[in-house]
């Protein structure tokens, strides 16, 4: 006997509570249904049903065993959607999430083009630097910076993210160049969301509190006013890379770079067949891959 011959017709048999109702349902004959699951228990040396003239009630062996076949059942109809999705063209309602300034200067715009191309689409973008949770949340996807914590989610690599330490050339003529961690507290560092930041010595990743007289939770404002000589930074590549050829900054304590992070598409394991999806996050990976920032990090 075939391993799964006769689940579908001991479902419809536990779900309708009658041999002649799940036949009705399934299209088949009533015999053929009563053959189906005989042959099943047969197989599995249990009985899964009490038998009566009017209705059938599962046995203790047959509610657990239904609870199992429920599962296969949903998870097939999830394989056969998702594949049959595949050559579909994007459409529906799509809902995503990304931290505030990166959404707006790098994936928003990256997104308007894929809405462009899939006109059937709709697209619910939510920026935030919450963390939000996807699987409570209904979201398709998130684009998150850095390290990845939530490992219950499907994740997907767009770029590099590279931390730097930099200053501009007027303050260190000012206050001199740092050459140890330990000199860091003798400097005006510019704060941005966090006043600790990340660093590696002796091949492990260290956290260093940090002091001055500027914050500002946004990296462009960050970037500001360190190209105004106020103090030291601590962005990532995408702000900083530009400046840094040039020479309007410096990187400084390049031995102590923290290991490198880097910009990941989230999304819950069911939707990462979606079409929509999927076809999204391969945009963003070669769109990122084209943005002048990121043209020597990958």
């Amino acid at each position: 006997m075939n391993r799964w011959e006769g689940l579908d017709e001991f479902v419809a048999v536990a779900e309708c509570g009658q041999f002649t109702a799940a036949a009705e349902r399934l299209g088949l004959s009533s015999s053929q249904v009563s053959r189906q699951v005989a042959k099943l228990e047969e197989h599995l040396q249990a009985r899964l049903f009490y038998r009566s003239t009017r209705r059938v009630v599962l046995t203790e062996a047959g509610q657990t065993f239904l609870q199992h076949c429920q599962r296969l059942q949903d998870a097939r109809e999830e394989a056969l959607r998702a594949v049959g999705d595949l050559a579909n063209e994007p459409k529906g309602l799509l809902r995503m999430t990304c931290a505030v300034a990166y959404g707006e200067r790098f994936i928003v715009p990256l997104v308007n083009d894929f809405m462009q191309r899939h006109p059937q689409l709709r697209v619910e973008i939510e920026l935030s630097n919450q963390t939000l949770d996807l699987l409570h949340s209904g979201m398709d996807l998130a684009i998150r910076l850095g390290r990845l914590q939530d490992s219950r989610l499907v994740a997907t690599r767009l770029a590099p993210r590279v931390m730097h330490l930099c200053a501009a050339p007027l303050y260190l003529e000012r206050y001199g160049r740092p050459h140890s961690l330990s000199e860091l507290a003798r400097h005006n560092c510019l704060i941005g969301s966090s006043d600790t930041w990340s660093f590696q010595q002796d091949g492990r990743e260290l956290s260093q509190r940090v002091q001055g007289n500027w914050r500002c939770n946004s990296g462009e404002a960050v970037l500001d006013a360190a190209l105004r000589g106020f103090g030291l930074c601590q962005l990532p590549d995408y702000y900083v890379q530009a400046h840094l050829r040039s020479g309007a900054l410096v990187d400084l304590l390049a031995q102590h770079k923290p290991p490198n992070t880097a910009v990941w598409a989230l999304y819950p394991q069911q939707r990462h067949l979606s079409p929509k999806v999927r076809q999204l996050v391969e945009l963003l990976k070669e769109g990122l891959a084209q943005r002048p920032e990121y043209q020597q990090l990958a």
